[in-house]
């Protein structure tokens, strides 16, 4: 088992009172110095943000509640506003997120993937582990997630698509748009340079001491390394959603229908209203955007904390061809152009809106909201 984690790999529990526990073990002082050694003070949030159980908006407040001042823990509300910087980006753009968002990705010799980082087996230790239990947990540190993406794209030069929509099927804390442009900022694609990692770098943050890789080499021997032989094999990954099976649904056609879905799954919204609450899962999205069993076993133990809510499986218009209502209430995100009714508002850390190119432009209008 991994030293970083003393002998356990993280869990993830989906009642709603376990979830608002963790938030309250925070500590965001500890997190901002030791957050790139994957052994730092991590809040494991990210599934419940992504799933729509819980906001950015809604940790920071729990932070202010808890007495902590906006400056010493600053790096913390950052990291939660590249969450809203995504989505804003993924609302903007939509499906131009889908392909080489600012640059074409340089040396490119396939839309595979090394098969070696398929069965973890890259040879270097700290990589091949975190891909083992990332099958088992469906988490990954941020670190690796860059140092498997490099891997693949950068010295295994393929295509940043297909291994992003790997990951991204593996993840509890799925997020497409932080997927696909995080991605592209290690390929190149979303940023002005590639980047790299090197044995040395990998070492300090995962506690290894690994030497003579292919990644045991100065920074500046990146650009000139050849394709080592371990990454040559390459293979499309299958990426299918094991949706359950659509059962029929108790519905009230005197009653609004309040909508959750993968992205959305919020058992504080719209709570005082009487209503058919149910979550759809439709077949084209997960068609677009596989996810695995582990994800949606996750998803499904979450809506448990939706009182009353019903599972249907199917499209918008199937549901709304099958069942009549007299209103549909749904949150926005990027998923959701083609759903008909009252669209609301998701709950932003920040009034800030529309589209930057960096996130540093969309941080210092962030930042003149904080109240230092």
């Amino acid at each position: 088992m991994p030293v970083w984690l003393h002998g356990k790999l993280p869990t993830f529990p989906t009642s709603y009172s376990e979830i608002l526990a963790r938030i309250e073990q925070i500590d965001p002082i500890k997190y901002g110095c030791t957050r790139n050694f994957i052994d730092g003070a991590v809040t494991y949030l990210s599934p419940y943000i992504s799933r729509g159980v819980i906001s950015t908006s809604f940790v920071f407040e729990r932070l202010l509640n808890r007495g902590f001042h906006p400056s010493p823990i600053e790096k913390m509300i950052q990291e939660l506003a590249w969450r809203d910087y995504w989505q804003q980006l993924w609302i903007a753009k939509g499906d131009e997120i889908n392909t080489d968002f600012k640059n074409t990705q340089k040396e490119v010799f396939h839309h595979q993937m090394p098969i070696a980082v398929l069965e973890a087996k890259t040879g270097i230790g700290a990589i091949d582990e975190a891909i083992l239990n990332f099958y088992e947990t469906g988490y990954l540190h941020n670190h690796l997630r860059m140092y498997i993406a490099s891997i693949a794209c950068n010295i295994g030069k393929s295509h940043w698509r297909v291994p992003a929509q790997w990951m991204y099927y593996h993840l509890l804390d799925g997020d497409w748009a932080s997927n696909a442009l995080s991605w592209q900022w290690v390929a190149g694609s979303n940023s002005n340079k590639k980047y790299y990692a090197n044995q040395e770098n990998i070492n300090k943050y995962c506690y290894t001491d690994q030497r003579d890789t292919f990644l045991d080499v100065e920074y500046d021997a990146f650009e000139e390394i050849n394709l080592p032989e371990v990454l040559l094999n390459t293979s499309m990954p299958e990426l299918k959603t094991p949706l359950p099976e659509n059962k029929e649904i108790s519905f009230n056609e005197n009653l609004p229908v309040v909508l959750y879905n993968y992205y959305n799954l919020d058992p504080n919204w719209k709570t005082g209203m009487k209503a058919n609450r149910i979550v759809l899962l439709e077949p084209s999205h997960f068609q677009k955007y596989p996810v695995g069993q582990n994800g949606i076993d996750f998803m499904l133990n979450l809506a448990k904390n939706l009182e009353n809510a019903q599972i249907f499986v199917g499209e918008f218009d199937e549901l709304m061809s099958e069942h009549k209502t007299s209103q549909v209430y749904f949150k926005e995100h990027p998923t959701n152009n083609h759903y008909k009714g009252i669209e609301e508002a998701r709950d932003w850390m920040f009034d800030v809106q529309g589209y930057f190119p960096s996130f540093f432009g969309f941080w210092k209008k962030c930042k003149k909201q904080l109240k230092y």
